[in-house]
């Protein structure tokens, strides 16, 4: 069978992986090597054959973890894929595609070898696979000799050659396959995370990359992966990297998929709950999509107990190229990035998860990101596609939402975007069906979709958490509110009218529950005045909304007076409701003072008409007579231990939407197989 293996299952019979699995010891030096990695293999593009190299990669594996400590070919392996990586550099300058082709069919087999130790081991028992090495008589572990250099340590090694490969080998058609290799290892080597329901804080591999020889190039990993989500380079044609057999015997692989004309490196997306919209980018370009999933693992890793995570740093403190201010020396691992390029791309990538996620990374924790964003005067390449998942809030996970929510929440909190986004006028909104829009501000449009937002929450999903922040992003716009389009300024008060109906159907509930208990003691009341609270809560600070509107900016928003005017009913209830009869006073002064001059100006009067009253009353009404209430300012903070949404957060996006990996389901703990 051996080298003219026809399909994945026979895989476990293959005579190359058995000898590697084998009893016998192979060392660096043996034309072995040569003949194990020279095959061609097409990556599976599909669940199901990821699902069958698993299990045939899970077999070998079982063997392997048996008789690896006697033989060290696990070590061995890796030895011969690090020698032949400190010649990649050349070999790309040189186009030696043999020389690449092997070294990338080295590392798939580390990788795949890697997958299954770290599913079906301890980081510990791993950490003995890479240290065990021939020897006569019973197994002895030990860490020195490799390549002449005492207690060199395999693992970090590896690591550091990985990280090296990823930001110094140039992307070319030759290289690609193989970066996205290096990529998707160290996602591997990070996967432990999965196997486990706490959150790792300690970690032998973290430890590596927070420290020693790894830590170095902790900037220029980030800037490279950045780059690579950046630039979006698409993975190379079939066959224009390809080094064909020349020879009849062949490797492990060589001829397992002769009749598929993709060629060796066809990449795969996995797909997962919320990643329809990222498969399509991951088909694109798989190494932009790998490579921002494995700076989302990096950048949550949890702080070291002596160090705060590095990556997270760099993150937190890169520049924009045109920035020629100095960095600070207390932060060794800040750099500088192209901020247009980088803008560009979040504008252009944001129905993925992953790269909503990142944006999120960026304003939140980047200041230099986010003064750069605020001050775009194309704000609205990057606020539409936000909106939008907003809009399509049935379609997308939780998460994603409540990403897209506090992105809008960020950037609401300064004053200078709420006033611009009243200043771009959008043209024919395709992508929102309830109403035809061919002219409308992009500030009005926000409120629309939050607004819509908040009605599909009080249906569906009943997400305290999703209302609070909805609603403090109105807020801290609602003093800037220009020139509202009449829709926006009437989904505001038909959100009043729901609530005002949601308020009294609770109240009549708790009444008639009340009346009920007082004839019997047997099952204990459903907790209507919980119910009440959280309702006069959303109710109140609606009102606030509206009066901050009416209080800072009346005479800019016609179409909202009007609204208000032609509903003035709805606000009756509540003008002697204790919990809002402070707040009602101005609305209920506005409401008197304009139905006044609409009483004096006569009956049947047109909208034109009534608008253009409004207007006139705008500037005649005192504004002393309003009276002043705390300005409504809501700033996003995380929760304490954030990494406890995030980390499994990250994780199922990289279960999801990972090129080319696939993981058992039942192996996975660190979250629910619905929660992706």
């Amino acid at each position: 069978m051996g080298a003219n293996s026809s399909s994945i299952s026979e895989l476990p019979e293959n005579e190359y992986l058995q000898k590697l699995s084998g009893s016998e010891p192979i060392s660096e030096n043996d034309p072995f090597w040569n003949q194990l990695l020279s095959f061609s293999f097409t990556t599976p593009t599909n669940s199901a054959d990821l699902k069958l190299l698993e299990e045939a990669t899970i077999s070998v594996c079982k063997s392997l973890v048996e008789k690896n400590p006697r033989t060290g070919n696990l070590g061995s392996l890796i030895k011969v894929f690090l020698s032949r990586t400190k010649e990649l550099k050349i070999s790309a300058e040189c186009q030696n595609h043999l020389f690449i082709w092997q070294a990338h069919n080295a590392l798939f087999i580390i990788c795949c070898l890697l997958k299954v130790f770290i599913s079906r081991m301890s980081e510990e028992e791993l950490q003995l696979h890479f240290t065990y090495e021939e020897k006569a008589g019973p197994k002895i572990i030990c860490c020195v000799s490799f390549l002449g250099v005492e207690c060199e340590d395999l693992i970090e090694e590896l690591l550091c050659c990985l990280i090296q490969l990823i930001v110094e080998i140039p992307l070319l058609d030759i290289t690609y396959s193989i970066s996205l290799e290096a990529v998707t290892t160290l996602i591997v080597f990070l996967s432990c995370q999965l196997f486990h329901k706490e959150i790792l804080r300690e970690s032998i591999i973290h430890r590596y990359l927070m420290h020693g020889r790894c830590l170095p190039y902790t900037s220029r990993l980030v800037k490279t992966l950045l780059y690579n989500f950046i630039r979006q380079e698409r993975s190379p044609p079939p066959g224009a990297h390809v080094f064909q057999q020349q020879t009849d015997g062949g490797g492990l692989l060589y001829g397992i998929a002769s009749g598929v004309a993709t060629g060796l490196w066809t990449v795969f997306t996995l797909g997962g709950v919320g990643s329809k919209a990222s498969a399509q980018l991951e088909q694109c370009s798989p190494l932009a999509s790998q490579s921002l999933l494995l700076l989302l693992v990096l950048a949550n890793l949890t702080d070291a107990p002596d160090t705060p995570n590095p990556y997270r740093q760099a993150i937190m403190s890169f520049k924009n190229t045109q920035d020629n201010t100095a960095f600070s020396s207390s932060n060794p691992h800040a750099f500088q990035i192209n901020f247009n390029s980088l803008y560009t791309a979040l504008c252009e990538q944001q129905k993925s998860d992953q790269a909503t996620l990142l944006l999120y990374m960026l304003l939140h924790q980047n200041s230099n990101v986010r003064t750069y964003v605020l001050a775009r005067t194309d704000i609205e390449n990057l606020v539409l596609p936000i909106l939008e998942i907003l809009y399509h809030v049935e379609e997308r996970n939780s998460h994603h939402v409540y990403m897209a929510l506090i992105i809008l929440l960020i950037l609401t909190e300064d004053d200078g975007f709420n006033r611009s986004i009243h200043e771009v006028i959008l043209k024919n909104i395709t992508w929102y069906a309830e109403r035809v829009l061919t002219e409308i501000s992009l500030g009005s449009l926000l409120i629309l979709v939050v607004i819509r937002t908040i009605q599909y929450n009080m249906t569906r999903t009943r997400d305290k958490y999703l209302h609070t922040n909805c609603l403090a992003a109105l807020a801290n716009m609602s003093a800037q509110f220009r020139s509202l389009h009449q829709y926006a300024a009437q989904r505001i008060i038909s959100l009043f009218s729901l609530l005002s109906k949601k308020h009294n159907k609770v109240l009549e509930q708790a009444t008639q529950s009340l009346r009920g208990s007082l004839g019997s003691n047997d099952s204990p009341l459903p907790d209507y005045a919980q119910d009440l609270s959280v309702i006069e809560e959303v109710i109140r600070m609606m009102l606030e909304i509206i009066n901050s509107c009416l209080t800072n900016s009346l005479h800019h928003n016609p179409n909202l007076v009007y609204a208000l005017l032609y509903k003035r009913d709805l606000f009756e209830q509540f003008r002697t409701h204790p919990s809002f009869q402070d707040i009602m006073q101005n609305i209920d002064l506005v409401i008197s003072f304009f139905s006044s001059r609409l009483e004096q100006a006569g009956a049947e009067l047109s909208v034109e008409r009534v608008l253009e009253i409004i207007k006139q009353g705008a500037v005649a009404l005192p504004k002393d007579r309003l009276r002043k209430f705390p300005e409504l300012k809501f700033k996003y903070v995380e929760e304490e231990q954030p990494e406890e949404f995030f980390i499994p957060y990250v994780w199922s996006l990289v279960y999801n939407s990972a090129v080319a990996l696939y993981w058992n389901p039942r192996d996975i703990q660190l979250f629910t197989m619905d929660s992706g």
